[in-house]
């Protein structure tokens, strides 16, 4: 069997570098994606140091086009695809009255339809091989949304339907869907919006990529569709 193939969205930094790390580690061959090169090349050989494969990819997942463009580099590069973990995300933090509609659209662009596109991208692929995995990272502020994450948090709520709804048209075909929502993780995003937040309160990325890491084994399947909390 050719070597199980992931690709990572927003996977320069926090919990998308540190899946393409434990994924890597666990014998994948990595893609990793982000919006912009800088931090990317330097992501990309963090993750071959651990003995992986890795390439990076520059995409921005809120265009359909670049979204469909990854995959099918990927695919074409690796033969295979068996592992798509949406990760890229923004985050602006700010109240109802003050959020503007660039904010707003910017959310929905890459937090709903950048899920959209790369899953819709990737579908054929996983229904030709009858089987892929979809782990789309959404928030506990999908269900506890912090003062000024009303925008955010919404998008994390439609990112938890999205993978119950594709986890049950994917079932026949050996497609398993998971969302996986953290409090509060120690990244440079946390710590822009955040920065007297206490250290003792978040999770590390590396907790959020362990669970991603094994949502990926098979004997999850039964539990395909589900929204995995992750806290302190």
């Amino acid at each position: 069997m050719s070597k199980r193939v992931c690709l990572i969205t927003g996977g320069s930094r926090g919990i998308g570098l540190a899946t393409a790390l434990r994924l890597g580690r666990a014998g994948y061959r990595v893609f990793i994606t982000a919006r912009r090169r800088q931090g990317l090349e330097d992501a990309g050989r963090r993750v071959r140091e651990v003995g992986a494969e890795c390439d990076a990819l520059v995409a921005d997942v809120g265009d359909d086009a670049q979204a469909r463009g990854m995959i099918a580099e990927a695919h074409a590069a690796a033969g295979r695809l068996d592992v798509l973990v949406n990760n890229a995300g923004v985050a602006p933090l700010a109240p109802l009255e003050q959020m503007t509609a660039a904010a707003f659209d910017e959310v929905m662009r890459v937090n709903v339809a950048g899920v959209f596109h790369a899953t819709q991208a990737a579908w054929p692929i996983f229904r030709g091989q009858q089987g892929g995995v979809i782990v789309s990272v959404s928030s506990l502020a999908a269900v506890d949304p912090f003062p000024g994450f009303a925008v955010y948090g919404a998008s994390k709520a439609w990112v938890n339907l999205f993978t119950r709804a594709i986890a049950a048209e994917g079932r026949p075909h050996g497609i398993r869907a998971y969302a996986v929502a953290p409090g509060a993780v120690e990244t440079t995003m946390l710590r822009a919006r955040f920065p007297t937040f206490p250290a003792e309160q978040t999770l590390a990325p590396d907790d959020v990529a362990g669970v991603i890491e094994t949502l990926c084994d098979p004997r999850l399947a039964p539990a395909s569709g589900e929204t995995v909390y992750v806290r302190r």
